[in-house]
């Protein structure tokens, strides 16, 4: 067969170079039976000797997982377009990262430079390298872009799941986690937020493609059965994210001595989660495929779960975060005082979020907890060597 994936090098931040598609080697996963068979040690080191793919490797969470999986020795397949959304240099730079870690772990990487929408480089891609497990972190999360362009953000999360759902069904993929947001409560949400509740009414579109992507991944698992496992993030920060952001923006003004603009009054919430926890959350949810609720009633649907092997899971700390509270943490990991503008903003979505994370817990064992203060210390340190600020 002849393949046409464009194979990717990434030795530095300058250039991607092109590789040859390496010799193949047979799957190392365990049958079922043996798995089951296994004690619960076993079958840890089986998972993490599966190939992974992971889509939008080049991305801030993407970036942070793929090199988790490579220090814990999976084989990691990363799958990006690089796209120009923002600055492509720092994402070129988390690839050779990346290239580092693996060479250093002696753990196998590959990185394929595609569009998801391309089924035929896709399908190639899965079979060539045999992939097993696929956690999906690509996608258009940005509410402005979104709303400028709607038809690149249906094509980025709508179009591209769907490309992603055929060939995880094609091949017969073992587990798919995918990535959605706490954005799909949108109007009429309790606090906390729990994934039994309605999200039925998302403000946003790129809350309201992730919402349809989640309603997709329960078809597939339910036509086709595969197990699908859909984890809501809230507010994600940390070392390498992405430089649109509002951390980035008040970090670089503070320390410019500029002032910093907080909408409306600054006492509006979030639940922060750092992103080493997030990467924790991801890859023990990727772990433990989804399988179905035996107690599922069609009567009284869990909005969670299904019949189907599908399930929603929340990834937050738990802790609203006020922006009052936030430019206090890098005031003090920055060593300086912020010049604040308050001006008057506009609402796009609720202004509280903070996730019930009971359901994580109870299927990964692991409850977020980095305090806002660690992780903001932590992402000033990156930022000023980065930067060398």
């Amino acid at each position: 067969m002849h393949h046409k994936i464009k194979m990717e090098a990434v030795p530095g931040p300058d250039q991607l170079k092109t590789a040859a598609i390496p010799e193949l080697e047979p799957s190392p996963a365990l049958a079922d039976a043996e798995l089951e068979a296994a004690n619960p040690l076993l079958i840890k080191k089986a998972r993490q000797k599966q190939t992974v793919l992971v889509t939008g490797h080049a991305g801030f969470i993407g970036f942070h997982t793929a090199k988790a999986l490579l220090e814990r020795g999976n084989k990691v397949i990363g799958f990006d377009s690089m796209n120009s959304h923002y600055d492509t240099r720092l994402k070129r730079e988390r690839l050779g990262m990346l290239e580092e870690i693996a060479k250093a772990t002696g753990s196998k990487y590959h990185t394929v430079r595609a569009d998801l929408c391309n089924s035929t480089e896709l399908n190639e891609c899965l079979e060539t390298y045999k992939v097993q497990r696929v956690i999906h972190l690509a996608g258009q999360t940005d509410k402005f872009l979104s709303n400028e362009n709607a038809t690149d953000c249906v094509q980025n999360n709508i179009n591209s799941f769907v490309s992603l759902l055929e060939a995880c069904r094609n091949f017969k993929i073992h587990h798919l986690t995918y990535a959605s947001s706490h954005a799909v409560y949108g109007a009429g949400f309790q606090k906390p937020m729990s994934e039994r509740d309605s999200a039925n009414h998302p403000q946003r579109l790129d809350a309201a493609t992730q919402r349809a992507c989640e309603l997709m991944a329960h078809s597939y698992s339910h036509q086709f059965n595969l197990p699908t496992t859909g984890l809501r993030f809230f507010s994600v920060y940390g070392p390498w994210g992405r430089p649109d952001s509002v951390l980035f923006a008040f970090t670089k003004r503070i320390l410019e001595g500029k002032p910093i603009q907080i909408y409306n009054d600054g006492s509006n919430t979030r639940d922060y989660t750092y992103v080493a926890d997030l990467v924790e959350a991801i890859l023990r949810a990727s772990d433990t495929p989804a399988e179905r609720n035996p107690f599922w009633l069609v009567e009284a649907p869990d909005q969670a779960s299904s019949s189907a092997p599908w399930r929603i899971l929340n990834v937050g700390n738990s802790k609203p975060v006020s922006i009052e509270e936030l430019i206090a943490a890098l005031e003090k990991a920055l060593e300086c005082t912020a010049v604040k503008e308050f001006i008057t903003g506009p609402i796009l979505e609720k202004s509280e979020s903070c996730a019930d994370v009971t359901a994580l817990v109870q299927a990964t064992q692991f409850r977020p907890d980095t305090p806002i203060e660690k992780g903001i210390a932590e992402f000033v340190a990156w930022y000023r060597t980065y930067f060398q600020m």
